[in-house]
């Protein structure tokens, strides 16, 4: 292609064009390039900014601003228009300047929701896409939207405008909600020891490590994921924290794994199973399940706490004390408690993992960052963690419905309260937690209509004293039935079950009767995983749940 004059050069990128062009009519959508006066004619645009002059990456100028100029491209910005045209002419023309002294000037664009849309300079930028440059300086006109709840890509995008006013930074963008905040909290305590006089931490970190990060990223091949590169970023800081003295050998070590899980993640069926598969092969019965067994299983489980301390420890105990009564010899359990939640807990879950364990369970979501850590360093044992749906490659996940028990104990609560103001002590506004105080909230509403939920957050997972302070604070609101994850003394189902939840009226400002508790049954789950690891009817991991009743 080097040796192409400018003229064939037009016509190989005209070929380009006409490729695209077809392979978006043939899909039913148009194959010319978009523009930005169709995109905004029924968005309220509240102001405009200009940035100044900014180098901009050329894969993130997608349009052009004017409908008529928007006909002479295709979607690829390659060039659409006949040969021997005045466009034709001046794109020669262009081309062969780019070819004897590089395209030096800046255009001119509109940013809009984190894309580029030309304004001057659309032949310069299909001559540098057709020749892959990398990025293009122009003069930037930020276009903000008028704010919209309901739109997931304005929402996004105002908060891109926060993170960009705390830091500066431009070249960082995510897919999901909520990751900008994530990154900013990591940021936070990001206090590098050598920083330039000209630059802050901020700058720092995007030239020096997220800049590195990208270019290995990149050249690994994970552009070609259905993600950003900041969203792989901000997994890799979930695992392994910020990339911080780190050689270049290392960190494409970790990067390969990372884009192994990422791609295995992209790759996953959007349904979520809700219940576990049964047909002739895994029915669990244990006088047919194991009949094809052909080897012994050693497993471990890792618990955050004691089973004397923790009624959520002690349901799995008995879960695990279930499975071992249930198979016998054809496995080996062992747990390990008081594991740390914090970041060390990758350490003591790597100490069991070398213990030569070939499946483990990990009993808490806080552990899912280690387990998925250990996991793409053991990746002979199978990992399993206790925690919402977010399915790896290399670490399966399981959890209970716990919104169904909740709502039938909202409909108890709604029943029963005489003040009508009933308390709910939750930890963190995790999904699952959020998900069970609105089905709660439905359960008591379509009782009671007139009944208030009050909410006391704790912010913690494991913490009997601020349970207890989140009671105190809802029975002085006035509360007279609180639904909270402990006890306060000892209670029947807690010896026999283990207790996620309680629901209890309040006499005297203390518990007085418990009304219900969801309780778990983790022996079955584990019954059913290690059978069909056993059997060989499962050959990787899958995600399987099991949904906890209520007594």
């Amino acid at each position: 292609m080097r040796n192409f004059t400018p003229e064939e050069h037009y016509i190989n990128a005209r070929k380009m064009a006409l490729k695209e062009y077809s392979k978006n009519a043939s899909l039913g959508q148009s194959g010319y390039l978009p523009s930005l006066e169709g995109i905004l004619k029924n968005t309220e645009i509240i102001s405009e900014i200009n940035i100044g002059i900014k180098e901009v990456p050329l894969k993130k100028i997608i349009g052009t601003y004017t409908y008529l100029r928007s006909r002479s491209f295709a979607k690829n910005f390659m060039p659409i228009l006949n040969p021997n045209t005045e466009f034709q002419k001046k794109w020669v023309a262009l081309c062969t300047a780019h070819l004897d002294e590089g395209i030096r000037d800046p255009i001119k664009v509109y940013e809009y929701l984190n894309w580029y849309y030309v304004v001057e300079g659309n032949k310069r930028v299909s001559i540098l896409k057709y020749f892959d440059v990398y990025s293009i300086y122009a003069d930037v006109t930020r276009l903000i939207p008028k704010y919209d709840e309901t739109n997931h890509e304005i929402k996004l995008y105002y908060e891109f405008l926060n993170f960009n006013k705390i830091t500066g930074i431009q070249s960082i963008y995510f897919s999901k909600l909520g990751s900008f905040d994530k990154l900013l909290r990591i940021l936070e305590n990001f206090n590098p020891s050598e920083i330039k006089f000209e630059e802050n931490k901020y700058r720092y970190f995007e030239k020096y490590i997220y800049m590195n990060f990208r270019r290995l990223y990149l050249n690994l091949g994970g552009g070609k994921l259905p993600i950003t590169t900041a969203d792989a970023f901000l997994e890799y800081c979930n695992i392994y924290g910020l990339p911080i003295e780190v050689t270049d050998e290392e960190l494409t070590h970790r990067i390969r794994s990372i884009i192994q899980i990422l791609k295995s993640v992209s790759s996953i069926d959007e349904e979520i199973k809700t219940t576990p598969d049964i047909n002739e092969q895994n029915i669990i019965s244990t006088l047919t399940s194991l009949v094809n067994i052909k080897k012994t299983l050693k497993v471990a489980f890792i618990y955050a706490k004691d089973p004397e301390s923790s009624g959520w420890t002690y349901a799995h105990e008995l879960g695990r004390k279930y499975v071992q009564e249930v198979l016998k010899d054809h496995i080996t359990t062992e747990y390990f408690a008081n594991i740390p939640l914090d970041d060390t807990s990758y350490d003591a879950i790597r100490k069991v993992a070398e213990k030569d364990f070939d499946v483990i369970f990990t009993t808490s979501p806080i552990f899912l960052n280690s387990t998925v850590k250990c996991a793409i360093e053991f990746q002979n044992i199978k990992f399993f963690n206790c925690s919402e749906f977010k399915p790896y490659s290399n670490v399966g996940n399981y959890f209970g419905r716990t919104y169904e028990p909740r709502f039938l104990s909202g409909l108890i609560a709604g029943a029963l309260t005489k003040t009508n103001k009933i308390g709910y002590v939750a930890t963190s506004p995790a999904p699952e937690v959020v998900s069970s105080i609105n089905a709660f909230t439905q359960g008591v509403r379509l009782i009671n209509p007139f009944a208030k939920i009050l909410v006391s957050w704790t912010n913690e997972w494991y913490s009997k004293v601020k349970n207890e302070d989140a009671d105190d604070k809802l029975i002085e609101l006035g509360a007279d039935i609180i639904a909270n994850i402990t006890i306060d003394e000892d209670h029947p189902i807690t010896k026999e079950y283990g207790v996620y939840s309680m629901l209890t009226s309040i006499n005297d400002k203390k518990p007085d009767k418990y009304l219900a508790a969801p309780i778990w049954r983790w022996g079955i789950f584990y019954e059913k995983i290690l059978n069909s690891i056993l059997n060989g009817s499962i050959k990787t991991i899958s995600d399987l749940l099991i949904t906890p009743t209520v007594l």
